[in-house]
């Protein structure tokens, strides 16, 4: 039966996780090996899993990154010690006799429009997002999520000639506290849910 995390976990994971803007330190293949068969596990839309993930550390790279960076983001992202672009696949329901054994899934999504597509796919690829950030503060990095980039500049220098297409860049490292500003407010339970 599962247990209640402990209050330090669900600080790392939580309360006291920040969004930050400057980061030190190395982050080996390891663990990015380690943080992908975390989030690999989460849940998704009938476990199309269309997330495809580049972890940016090469100068290489990032050169190649840089010119779909906004101005606002530019300078974090190339001083991060890896970026993850995180994609989804168009293609997802190829996978799916693999992911989905139990019933032949692959139709209810092949001959669907692209539009339609995009929206699943997006849809998990956002939530197996979240998982890397948890599996990353899991691990000891720090995160910092972002949309604001030239998705189209980004597919070009790293997805050309496939059916991935880029949604979210999370930089990880060991984040700088002097880079985050206070923490801004939250909704309370009342203002954001209900109970029915």
């Amino acid at each position: 039966m599962s247990q209640p995390l402990p209050g330090t976990a669900l600080d790392q994971l939580f309360r006291t996780a920040r969004t930050y803007n400057a980061f030190t330190g190395e982050v080996s293949d390891e663990t990015l090996h380690q943080l992908y068969e975390l989030l690999k596990f989460g849940p998704t839309e009938a476990n199309t899993t269309p997330a495809r993930i580049v972890f940016v550390k090469s100068a290489e790279a990032k050169a190649k990154l840089g010119p779909a960076l906004s101005e606002g983001n530019f300078k974090k992202t190339m001083g991060a010690p890896v970026v993850a672009i995180v994609g989804y696949d168009m293609r997802f329901f190829d996978k799916l006799p693999v992911l989905f054994p139990h019933t032949d899934a692959k139709p209810w999504f092949e001959h669907r429009d692209e539009a339609n597509l995009a929206w699943v796919a997006m849809r998990s690829s956002a939530l197996q997002t979240a998982y890397l950030i948890l599996a990353a503060r899991s691990l000891g990095l720090d995160c910092g999520p972002m949309t604001g980039f030239d998705n189209a500049k980004v597919d070009e220098a790293f997805f050309a000639g496939t059916p991935i297409r880029s949604n979210i860049l999370v930089n990880l490292g060991h984040g700088d506290p002097a880079s985050i500003f206070p923490r801004s407010p939250r909704l309370g339970f009342d203002e954001a849910c209900r109970i029915a």
